[in-house]
């Protein structure tokens, strides 16, 4: 008959399995968590936000910033979105996309662009961020809003709204939204086309960039092959990525 000395060893195993269990549960229940309510993977689709952020840039999303996380029931400290603030929303026109853009103004702002430079309640803005291309002007994009002249690209419902959010020649926005332009001003499918974001589409803020890719444009594979432009991507890696891109802060 087995001695209760024989049998301890086999007690210890099992007990060390079940801890291992228990640590692996723990990690994915902390995985999940981060996951689902603090940060989330995106990547940069357009040129919009040029030269903050880049076509190929890969960034984390903080979630829990601006409050995202208010449907959880979870007490976590956060704040209002402020003006300067770069954000990643729901599309207010096609909710399934997500963009990123920069809040200009907030509820109750009254905001005009006047060739390019933009005032904000009777104040012209020092805006280091933007990236201006060497364009014409352009009676629209550059002096907003204009109800005597609308651009083509403007959204057919923003079209029909615009007027009432203007007086006396400014913008005003209402309470519960946000009105967003892109950094590349001379290139942003922004929020003068479609109008207002509200607050419950906003999904979070920028962290960090941590891996961009560069433009692949010229490369012996196409881009449209994605198996191939994958597969020439890890074969790259090193010649592919823009190091000095790596964990840069987005502000």
């Amino acid at each position: 008959m087995p001695t209760a000395e024989a049998q301890e060893p086999s007690g210890r195993l099992e007990s060390g399995w079940l801890e291992s269990i228990q640590g692996l549960l723990s990690t994915l229940v902390v995985a999940l968590f981060i996951i689902t309510f603090a940060v989330q993977a995106f990547q940069i689709p357009s040129g919009s936000m040029e030269e903050t952020l880049l076509i190929g840039d890969y960034i984390f999303v903080d979630k829990l910033h601006f409050g995202g996380s208010h449907d959880s029931g979870l007490l976590i400290p956060s704040r209002p979105v402020q003006r300067g603030d770069i954000v990643v929303f729901y599309h207010p026109v096609n909710p399934a996309l997500h963009l990123v853009k920069r809040v200009i103004g907030i509820p109750k702002d009254r905001i005009r662009l006047v060739n390019k430079q933009v005032w904000i309640n009777g104040v012209p803005q020092r805006e280091g961020y933007v990236h201006l291309l060497n364009r014409p002007p352009d009676v629209f994009r550059d002096n907003f809003p204009r109800l005597d002249f609308l651009s083509p690209g403007i959204n057919p419902r923003w079209y029909i709204d615009l007027p009432n959010h203007v007086d006396r020649g400014e913008l005003v926005v209402p309470e519960g939204e946000y009105f967003v332009m892109g950094d590349n001003r001379d290139n942003s499918d922004d929020g003068r086309y479609w109008g207002f974001v509200p607050e419950g589409n906003i999904v979070g803020r920028p962290l960090f960039v941590y891996w961009s890719l560069r433009d692949s444009e010229g490369e012996r594979v196409s881009v449209s092959d994605k198996i191939g432009h994958s597969l020439y991507v890890l074969t790259h890696l090193y010649q592919v990525t823009r190091w000095e891109r790596t964990f840069r802060i987005v502000r």
